[in-house]
């Protein structure tokens, strides 16, 4: 998962994708970048491992001049880690100095990848989002904005993308929607990002989210719609946005990201309930839930964890200090709530299970009587080939042991998760939603796996 913020005809650009940047750092902590553009198309770029706070000082926000940014922030899908898998990328080809910056995974990127490397591409990095730069590259046809939708037109997955060829800025969504991309005002200015929050920290008016296959050129903060992608029928935007990954503060799809997840939460109470004295939530991201499943049971909302914002990076292994290490530089219990109760803890989702479980046995360790443990979402049994950072099958959890199983795995008094149908009902006013990470359903063709290709490394 990454997040993705550009600046269209507002002096200093860059400062305010760098504040944008900011305020989407939820989505990615591995890499951040920008390139502004100056009126006469010489493009700047400055990128740097970390997090946004990390990777720029105020010198490197002034050497960005120019009224056209564009930023990136990264969270690697699938490994390839590293500076040169940082975005945006930049290079000069044929129309002038082309930057980009891609949220998503491409599903064919290792077939387009075999095909341009036969052809003669030299590629510099092992991101899928370099694909997209050849294929605008390469492209036979006549003119900037021919070449873009001729290299739109060949990829399958999910991106939602910004580009800049000269100081012009072009916005793209894939046909399904998979990712959130959405159009704001700031003065005479256009802001494209990937969540709201974006808009709100630079004080820019939202207008509309971007729809999916739409291509949108902007110059001068003037907005143009260009030719569509052919549809695919009904959008299927990613339901684990809501559940976990967009900030709750966000409106996605015509819908509250809080009020989504408030409304798991009741519908899992009533679907999961359990005779116990309070409700607490696993912090930050499950919060609202936590509060809809305590409205809808009646049972006290407590913070019975604490989390801990300021855990950096760290050159101490979890080996060295015990198997739940990292679980207790991130979070803490507050003993006084929990001594002697039976707990509702409320989480967005089960992955791998390994944090949950050494969660209970601080839980138990902090006098908590019973623990029953409540997930806002249904078993995640398959993995996400769209810009998730889903594991293998094999990781998953819930993919090879019953609920049983899992309670006894994470050492509960009983498991309850809530149902696929009870999800998307939760939010079928908002359209249908890709749910491939909970049922195996894909949308968009997997033609790399069908073809063999091993695990490649996404954008985020």
């Amino acid at each position: 998962m990454c997040g993705i913020v550009a600046v269209s005809g507002a002096p200093a650009a860059a400062q305010q994708v760098f504040l944008g940047l900011y305020s989407l750092q939820h989505r990615g902590q591995e890499a951040a970048g920008i390139v502004a553009v100056d009126r006469d198309g010489s493009a700047r770029v400055h990128k740097a491992a970390g997090l946004v706070s990390e990777a720029f000082n105020a010198e490197d926000i002034a050497r960005l001049p120019g009224d056209t940014a564009i930023g990136h922030i990264r969270y690697s899908t699938a490994g390839g880690g590293g500076l040169q898998n940082a975005q945006p990328i930049l290079v000069r080809y044929a129309e002038g100095e082309l930057a980009l910056a891609h949220n998503g995974n491409l599903t064919n990127a290792q077939d387009l990848r075999t095909r341009l490397v036969e052809e003669g591409a030299l590629f510099q990095s092992s991101i899928d989002s370099e694909v997209i730069v050849h294929l605008i590259a390469r492209s036979r046809r006549a003119g900037v904005e021919a070449q873009i939708d001729d290299a739109l037109s060949q990829l399958e997955g999910a991106y939602s993308l910004l580009i800049t060829v000269g100081d012009t800025l072009y916005a793209a969504r894939d046909p399904f929607g998979f990712r959130p991309l959405v159009l704001g005002r700031l003065g005479e200015a256009t802001v494209v990002a990937s969540e709201p929050c974006a808009l709100d920290i630079i004080n820019a008016t939202y207008v509309r989210d971007i729809e999916p296959g739409e291509v949108l050129r902007i110059r001068g903060g003037t907005v143009e719609t260009l030719r569509p992608l052919p549809p695919v029928g009904a959008p299927r935007p990613c339901v684990f946005e809501l559940v976990y990954f967009a900030r709750p503060d966000s409106h996605l799809w015509g819908q509250s990201v809080d009020r989504a997840r408030r409304a798991f939460g009741r519908r899992l109470a009533v679907e999961q309930p359990a005779d116990a004295d309070l409700v607490i939530s696993v912090p930050d991201s499950a919060n609202s839930a936590a509060l809809g499943y305590a409205e809808a049971s009646g049972l006290a909302f407590e913070l019975g964890l604490i989390r801990n914002h300021y855990v950096g990076r760290t050159f101490i292994e979890p080996s060295q200090a015990g198997r739940d290490f990292k679980v207790r530089m991130k979070y803490n219990t507050v003993r006084e709530v929990l001594d002697g109760r039976r707990v509702v803890v409320v989480d967005d989702s089960l992955v791998r299970g390994t944090t949950s479980r050494g969660l209970v046995s601080m839980l138990r360790e902090a006098g908590a009587q019973e623990i029953h443990f409540r997930l806002a979402s249904p078993p995640v049994r398959f993995p996400c080939f769209y810009g998730i950072d889903l594991p293998t099958r094999e990781e998953l959890i819930a993919a090879g042991m019953s609920t049983e199983e899992i309670r006894d795995f994470l050492q509960v008094d009983s498991l309850g998760y809530l149902s696929l149908e009870g999800m998307l009902e939760c939010v079928a006013a908002s359209g249908t939603f890709c749910h491939a990470c909970f049922s195996g359903e894909y949308t968009a063709p997997l033609v790399d796996l069908e073809r063999g290709y091993p695990a490649h490394v996404g954008c985020g």
